[in-house]
């Protein structure tokens, strides 16, 4: 029975506090998406306060006075003074261990070629210029966190017909993104960038809650192509 007794006592005095402690040693970490924006969080430790222990001053040793006996049989007064004990204040001090960012992701501009007047039933080239991918790095209470996302386009050329594509399109001569009017007028078009992506931290990597949708505009006039007759 002693010897159990001694073992599970070194048990509990082998067991680390991190391993008992949520986020003691390590922060915890979250990163998603509200209101079209990037929220990244962060929390270290139980967010409270810590507090110093008290610090007691020993007392000095005191020399003992001792007054000799007279003559006459006179009793011996041995006086001894009581030092006295200083005791530091305990100091609370406020720890904030955790915080919030907010990040933006980029917003595009929808270009087109040609850029004055295109024709009906001629191929009309589309773009923008949003990045393939978005990367930032934060620092947060002290701990680093990559989030990386990616765009997907939903283009709707304003006649009805809508095109998705992972690709931003490029001027002429690619031509990645085209579209063909088949009536002249003047046309909306709207470009829906959809991201999603993931983030690391301490070398984990895992997805973010959400998804960012940002629409761009353009107005675009198609006209008919000039009928001339000739003999």
């Amino acid at each position: 029975m002693k010897r159990l007794l001694i073992a599970i006592l070194f048990l509990a005095l082998a067991t680390p506090s991190e391993a008992i402690a949520d986020c003691s040693s390590s922060a915890c970490v979250d990163v998603f998406t509200q209101n079209n924006q990037i929220i990244i969080t962060a929390k270290k430790g139980n967010g409270g306060s810590a507090t110093k222990k008290p610090v007691v001053t020993k007392p000095k040793p005191q020399p003992t006075l001792w007054f000799p006996p007279k003559p006459k049989p006179v009793p011996t007064v041995k006086r001894t003074y009581k030092p006295r004990v200083r005791v530091k204040k305990v100091v609370t001090k406020s720890v904030n261990l955790s915080d919030r960012l907010i990040k933006m992701v980029p917003t595009g501009t929808i270009a087109y070629q040609p850029e004055f007047e295109p024709l009906v039933h001629v191929p009309v080239i589309f773009w923008c210029d949003l990045p393939s991918i978005f990367q930032s790095r934060v620092n947060i209470i002290g701990e680093v966190i990559d989030v990386a996302l990616r765009p997907g386009f939903a283009w709707q050329w304003g006649d009805g017909e809508i095109f998705t594509t992972t690709q931003s399109g490029a001027p002429y001569p690619n031509q990645q993104i085209t579209h063909t009017y088949k009536q002249p007028g003047t046309y909306t078009v709207t470009l829906i960038a959809t991201w999603n992506g993931n983030f690391k931290h301490n070398g984990a990597t895992r997805a973010i809650t959400g998804t960012i949708k940002i629409p761009s505009f353009a107005v675009i006039t198609v006209v008919a192509a000039n009928t001339r007759f000739t003999k």
